[in-house]
This record gives structure tokens, sequence and C-alpha cells, in this order.
């Protein structure tokens, strides 16, 4: 037996125990007489004290003991002199009486602690030693619970956990996929899911109404702190529902977990707006309702006034960065050219600063009047103190614009709490978007989202108002989860796949496997998927998921510490049939 406790279970009430411990040294400390080491494992940390009066040997034994030595020790849990009122050991120590040392360790690349001097990189590299790390292991540990507490609630919802393939066929839509080549069909290649999508489908057609599967996802496309090109699902379908079924069950799902792992209550109805609603007030369709400064259409009092930028332009929006008018010219500076990077694109930003004494002060003074901007103030419900920022052009690139001014503000201001929660739903999604560039319509979501029943005549006629059965759950300005009620009639899914300009023998091709299904009596379903790495770092405060993620890629998709992805040997090349 290597030990009879863990490091971080012993209190006062053992005091006289025999104990075996194992575990890391964290550190030591040689006070001449005494000698201290700190124990460590996952469970927390143990003080070891060494006299050298009671045991010479011994204590020199410790001495040379290494960060990260791997150790067992016996001893007696006895109290502690000089206690520790931030670790839940800090009542006791154990007195060593012997010392056996499993494994030495090299000097570690940098320290194993919550304030590491460790960079990303670094950490990255040696990743197996940044587990270690106690705040690191609490986050994997908050995942854990979260994963667990999924599952035992969809259990009691009669949820089936059921596992769907990995290798799969490759299709047209949606992000990129990785694929993987046929050794035993050369020439021919699988791909990696990007999601259960058309599997779970058929497993409503196979009459199990209720799946879920906490599911590995591949998607070949650009990293941010809140994407991998590996990611993991709370995937869930359900038969015989429609849309309202399937917000009520989830929305309790999500107070479920954020009640039982971090002791929150959200509020009792998660609001909804509609998606043209959230362009309107927030520019995103994932808005964060942390706090207000909520778009406000200028147009009808900034137009013809013989400022060209402005009257040229398809949409002035502000917004109200309250209580922010003592801003000086070199912040307002600052704000332009931030809004002036290539990540942004704006050509320039106004301001109308709001005097306490009543008076404005703008950038654009010489095309309106004090009684104009008096207008453009009423309008933003603007006071004596605020600052309102406006951008203009075209609709939909000033919308995206001013939600990153927005955010940024708040930034700034203060405003995005990490320990506020604020959930609502989205939902009527345009069913379509149309690409410019390839002058076709593509899936908003993708090509198995129902149309909602009233829209279905709009096909032949206006497909751009088309409304979807879709949903997302959004919170802190992050998407938590979406989906939508399915088609599950092979003459509506054939009628979408020709809207997305498949041929009828692309479709068979493609999806025949799925449209065959259809006839043999599938019925009505939906469901939805959380990004759980997503979920977690939510309901921690956090916005980048590497650190729920144990062996994360970094922003070029490596995997910095095995150096994957890497090249393949010419016979392993030559043996599946890949021809460069």
């Amino acid at each position: 037996m290597y030990r009879s406790h863990t490091c971080g279970e012993l209190r006062y009430s053992d005091i006289g125990l025999k104990v075996l411990l194992s575990g890391w040294v964290q550190k030591s400390r040689d006070l001449g007489g005494m000698t201290f080491v700190d124990l460590r494992d996952r469970y927390g940390v143990t003080q070891l004290a060494f006299n050298v009066d009671d045991e010479k040997e011994l204590t020199e034994k410790a001495r040379k003991l290494g960060r990260e030595f791997v150790i067992q020790i016996k001893g007696e849990v006895i109290e502690r002199s000089s206690k520790n009122k931030n670790i839940p050991t800090g009542d006791i120590e154990i007195k060593v009486l012997s010392l056996k040392v499993l494994n030495s360790s090299i000097t570690p690349p940098f320290t194993i602690e919550q304030n590491t001097d460790g960079g990303e990189d670094l950490r990255a590299k040696y990743r197996y030693l940044d587990l270690r790390r106690s705040c690191v292991q609490e986050k994997l540990r908050l995942r854990n619970r979260v994963s667990l507490e999924t599952r035992k609630f969809l259990d009691s919802k009669e949820f089936l956990d059921v596992e769907t393939p990995v290798l799969i066929k490759s299709t047209p839509e949606g992000a990129r996929d990785f694929v993987v080549p046929s050794r035993m069909n050369e020439g021919e290649y699988y791909a990696l899911p990007q999601s259960p999508q058309t599997f779970k489908q058929l497993l409503m057609v196979s009459g199990f109404d209720r799946y879920y599967q906490i599911v590995k996802c591949f998607r070949d496309e650009d990293l941010r702190a809140d994407r991998q090109p590996e990611f993991t699902q709370i995937d869930c379908e359900m038969s015989f529902v429609e849309q309202e079924d399937v917000l009520n069950l989830f929305e309790e799902l999500i107070k479920h977990l954020f009640r039982v792992v971090i002791g929150v209550e959200l509020e009792e109805k998660f609001p909804r707006i509609s998606y043209q609603e959230a362009m309107e007030r927030f520019g995103s369709d994932k808005p964060d309702t942390r706090f207000a400064m909520e778009f406000v259409d200028m147009n009808e009092v900034t137009k013809n006034k013989g400022f060209a930028i402005f009257d040229n332009a398809e949409q002035v929006l502000a917004i109200n960065a309250k209580g922010c008018s003592e801003y000086s010219r070199k912040e307002i500076d600052k704000l332009t050219d931030w809004v002036r990077r290539p990540q942004i694109g704006c050509k320039g930003l106004v301001y109308l600063k709001c005097n306490q004494d009543g008076t404005y002060k703008s950038s654009v003074d010489k095309f309106y009047s004090q009684k104009d901007l008096d207008c453009w103030a009423k309008l933003a419900e603007a006071k004596p103190g605020d600052l309102l920022l406006l951008i203009s052009g075209e609709l939909d690139k000033t919308r995206k614009q001013m939600n990153d001014l927005r955010l940024h503000m708040a930034d700034k201001l203060g405003l995005r709490d990490p320990n506020v929660f604020n959930p609502l739903w989205v939902v009527d999604f345009p069913l379509f978007e149309w690409d410019e560039d390839e002058k076709r319509y593509h899936a908003k979501h993708h090509p198995f989202t129902s149309p909602k029943v009233e829209d279905i005549d709009l096909f032949d006629s206006a497909p751009s108002q088309i409304r979807a059965n879709a949903y997302d759950l959004v919170m802190n300005g992050v998407e938590l989860g979406g989906g939508s009620i399915r088609i599950h009639r092979r003459e509506l899914q054939s009628k979408m796949f020709d809207l997305l300009g498949f041929t009828k023998d692309e479709a068979e091709e493609q999806f025949g496997f799925l449209m065959s299904a259809f006839e043999y009596g599938a019925p009505p379903h939906g469901g939805i998927a959380f990004g759980l790495d997503r979920l977690v770092a939510t309901m921690d405060g956090v916005d980048s998921i590497r650190d729920y993620i144990a062996f994360p890629k970094n922003n070029s998709g490596r995997d910095v510490m095995i150096d994957a992805p890497s090249p393949l040997n010419i016979e392993q090349i030559n043996e599946l049939g890949i021809k460069s």
C-alpha cells in the first residue's frame, strides 16, 4: 500500500494517527534544526516535519529532496504549531518516521504553483506538469462535475446514451472537415464528424425517442479563445416535440447545472428575443445582456445636414457610454484608433459629449447645431455626463463594428462581471443566408433545420424571409448551445436541398440514406447541442476554453507537447495510396 490517506484529507481530529502518504514535493524549507516539506497530490497539500535532533539521518535525507520528487512517508499526525488557515490541512502536520524516494525529478521548467512563472507556450509544451497545478486541476474537476450532473439529469428524463460513429462521410455543408484516408479503400476518405447530426436523426427514425451523447466533434476552422479543432458537445435529440418542449426541458437542465454545481440560482424563466431584435439592439445573435449600452438608430437625426459620411451611410448607430463625458481627447483618439484597426474596419468614430452644464461637444460641431445635438441626446436618452459614440456605414457591417465597440467599452468600464449570469434564448433565425460572392443561399444553421410551418409557402417566392424553427441559448455574450426542430419529411428535405443548389444526384449521393429513412415513418423530432467546454468556462467566468480541456491545441491547431500534426513517413503514405 502506497498511502493510507490523501494529502488533502487529514484534520485536527486525526491527531495521533499513524499514516502513509505519497505524493510530489511542492517545496521544502530548511530552518536549521527543523526541515519542512509540503507534500502535494490532487487532493491537497500536507506539511511534513523533520526534526534533526530526533532523526538526524532522516532529516539529512529530506534536505536532499528536490521539487517534484515523488516520495512516500510514514509518520504520525501531530498538531501544527504555526497553523495555516489558507489550506484545509493547516491545523496539522506529519512527524515523519520514515521516508522513501519513489522517483526523483529534474528541475521543472516552471514552478508548479497557482501563480506560476511559466508562460503559456512553455506550459503547453509541458502540459503534463501544468496539469499538476491545483488551479488547473480544479477546472477539470468542474468539468467533471458538469458532465456527471448532465448525465444524471438526462438519465432521470429517460434519455439514452448512444454512441455514434467517428469515421463518417464528408459533407459539403458547414465548416471544413478533417479527413482520414482509408487503407482498405484506396483513394477514398472518411471524415471526422462536425456533429452527430444525421445519426441522431436516424436514431429518432429508429424509435429511440430520447437520445444524448457527450461526444467529441471536429471542425477544421480558424481558432480563437472559445474554439478548438476538437471539442465536446452535450448532444441531445427528442421525438414528438415542438420548439417549446425542447426549450423548457433544456432550460431546466441549465438551471439544474448552475444550482447544483456552482450554487447559482438562475431566473425562473429565461428571456426570449428574436434574431432580428438581437441584431437591431445589439448587433449580435449572441448578445451580452449583463449591461445596457444598446444600439440607438440615429438615421432620423443625423442625415441631411451636410455631413457626407452620415448622409451617404445606410445606417448610423450610437451607443451611450454613461458617465464617460470626461473622456479626454487623447482617450477619444485611442478609441478611434481601436475601431480603425483592420479587425474592426471602421473609417472613423464620431462622439458627442453631454457636458454637465447642459451644452454639447462633438467632433462634428460644424455640421450640427446645439439644437441638433440635443436631438441626438434625447433620442439616445443621454444625460449630462454621458458620452455618445457613433459609427456609420452599411447596415450589417456597422452593426458588427458597433457590437465590437460596445463590448470593448463594457470591458473598459468593468461592466462584464464574471459572477453575473444572464441567459436568454435567441429564436426565429433566418433559415437561409445569401452568399453574394457565390450568388446562392446557404443554410443559416444546417440543411436539416425545419422552417416555421407558416413560412413554408415562401420557398418559391421569398426564401430570404423564411424563419427557421431554430434556437440558441446565449449567456454573457457566449453561444452555449443551439438546435432546431428538424425536417422529417422527404419532400420538404428535397425542397431544402434544391434551394441550396444541390442537384438531385448530389443530394442523393450525399444524403440519400437520410431521405430514404424519412420514407419509413420518420417522427417529428428536434434537439439541441451544448458546447461542454464553453459551458464550463462560462460557469467559471472565463473566456478561454483551453484550461478546461486536458490537452488542448494552440491557436495554430498544434499540440506542441507531442508535436502534432506531423509528417507521415513515406511507407505510410504509400500504404494509404496518397499521391502528392
